[in-house]
């Protein structure tokens, strides 16, 4: 098994730990589907990555455990654990295309990310502690990643020399090192200028994460583990019943910016979304069009 799907593999086990909420046997035995499939690949020399695999892939490997004599009620399990691994890439924006989509399982369908409320959203916001240290970092976290639609991998990226408040841009590093201005709302503006009066108040700062708007109390960039577990505190403490990851808050600003009745095409350039057909980043817009379009939709501005 090369390294890209020991990677996958790990952000997958965290995922369904913090965000499913699954014991440590159930993520295990999930885990255990994807790497008899990472098997399958190996015996047959096949070399694929997880982006690269296709529903070919995974219709050879269920004819090649069935001459095995694996029963129907285990590849049925297989054939879930796949669903729900490809499903959290597909979640992440790993992947565009599920290849397990059309694979037939009696157990696990495809199912969207939850979405928030905008009361939801201000509830889980009302909920964080301001006199604790890390109390307003959380708060422009959370309006950040609202705000602005992020993946959690650029929230944790996020560089104070990429901020262009003044402007009301962010520049976002996104899949495959891919550069996007993103527009800054004026809520996540507020609370971020309020974190920096914080952050400059740090003990020490970790010399390579200078540069890193969002650190931790010891002055080290946070962990993709740090915002799920920051966001999971904040779930259980308003005893909101939904399963609420750092995605949702991305996938709310979506759905919050078109329920609105902004332009799609305006969204997803925000998102970094490529098409799925033609593999290209999508019409591009006017920057100050995309600006407008969060001033007058998105709930925060």
């Amino acid at each position: 098994m090369n390294d890209i799907w020991i990677n996958y593999i790990k952000g997958f086990k965290t995922y369904l730990s913090l965000e499913r909420s699954l014991s440590g046997n159930s993520v295990e035995a999930y885990v255990h589907d994807v790497q008899k499939l990472t098997q399958f690949f190996d015996i047959n020399e096949i070399q694929v990555s997880p982006e690269k695999t296709e529903a070919s892939h995974i219709k050879a490997f269920l004819k090649w455990i069935s001459e095995l004599g694996v029963s129907p009620r285990s590849q049925s399990r297989m054939i879930s654990g796949l669903k729900a691994f490809f499903k959290y890439l597909l979640i992440e924006d790993y992947i565009e295309l599920d290849p397990t989509a059309l694979i037939e399982s009696p157990i696990i369908g495809r199912k969207l990310p939850e979405v928030l409320s905008i009361k939801e959203i201000e509830i889980l916001l009302s909920a964080i502690d301001l006199s604790r240290p890390e109390g307003q970092r959380n708060k422009a976290i959370l309006e950040t990643l609202y705000g602005c639609g992020l993946r959690v991998s650029e929230l944790i990226e996020l560089r104070i020399s990429n901020l262009y408040i003044k402007h009301g841009y962010i520049k976002v590093i996104g899949k495959g090192k891919k550069e996007r201005l993103v527009p800054i709302g004026s809520q996540s503006i507020k609370e971020i200028n309020y974190y920096l009066e914080d952050r400059s108040k740090l003990k020490k700062i970790d010399k390579k994460d200078e540069n890193i708007l969002f650190l931790s109390r010891n002055g080290r960039r946070l962990s993709r583990i740090m915002i799920y577990t920051i966001i999971k505190g904040l779930v259980v403490k308003t005893g909101l019943k939904k399963q609420v990851s750092p995605h949702t808050f991305r996938h709310s600003f979506a759905t919050h910016l078109i329920d609105g009745g902004a332009d799609l095409r305006a969204v997803q350039e925000m998102l970094g979304h490529e098409s799925i057909i033609t593999t290209e980043i999508y019409t591009h817009l006017d920057r100050e069009y995309l600006r407008d379009t969060i001033i007058q939709f998105h709930p925060r501005s």
